[in-house]
């Protein structure tokens, strides 16, 4: 379902008036104050559930959410390890030069020298910047630093990422 995009993860409830703890994946956690419509669903985006959040605050890394019709500590732990996902409508705008971790994943990574290394499966934080994960054909799969100085272009459309692998990087997943 690539219409939606995952913002969090319900870690569990809080309190016994139907808040949810979430873990944010998102770069802002602060977007989850102006959030009104969104989904609960897998992590894949199985059983999407449209619902509405009633209000959400910051707590020391995660987000206290009040969703409606969630009255309680024990409907609010039902959702324990379910995803929120709002639609691409209600997304973050992206500055020039950002990308959604989903639209990342299943894009062909090409190096210079290399040629097709192999598909992102999946690009995850890693200190102060991002790591792609590369699925490669009955190898290992290859971490790339996701910096403009070695991918340094990047083709949603297309399909693909361009990129040069810094001296050595290859050489340790081989």
């Amino acid at each position: 379902m690539d219409k939606l995009i995952i913002i969090g993860k319900i870690t569990g409830a809080h309190g016994v008036r139907g808040e949810v703890k979430v873990f944010p994946l998102t770069d802002d956690p602060r977007r989850f104050l102006k959030l009104k419509d969104c989904f609960i669903c897998g992590q894949n985006f199985e059983k999407p559930e449209d619902i509405t959040c009633h209000s959400a605050r910051l707590d020391r890394g995660n987000v206290l959410v009040k969703f409606e019709n969630v009255e309680d500590r024990d409907k609010a732990e039902l959702l324990r390890g379910r995803f929120i996902a709002v639609s691409r409508e209600n997304a973050v705008k992206l500055k020039q030069g950002s990308y959604f971790i989903a639209d990342l994943k299943g894009l062909t990574v090409i190096d210079d020298d290399r040629g097709d290394l192999g598909t992102v499966v999946d690009c995850f934080e890693t200190g102060s910047q991002y790591t792609l994960e590369i699925k490669r054909d009955k190898r290992k799969n290859l971490m790339v630093p996701f910096v403009k100085v070695y991918c340094y272009e990047v083709d949603i459309e297309g399909g693909f990422i361009k990129c040069r692998l810094p001296e050595g990087l290859y050489e340790l997943y081989d």
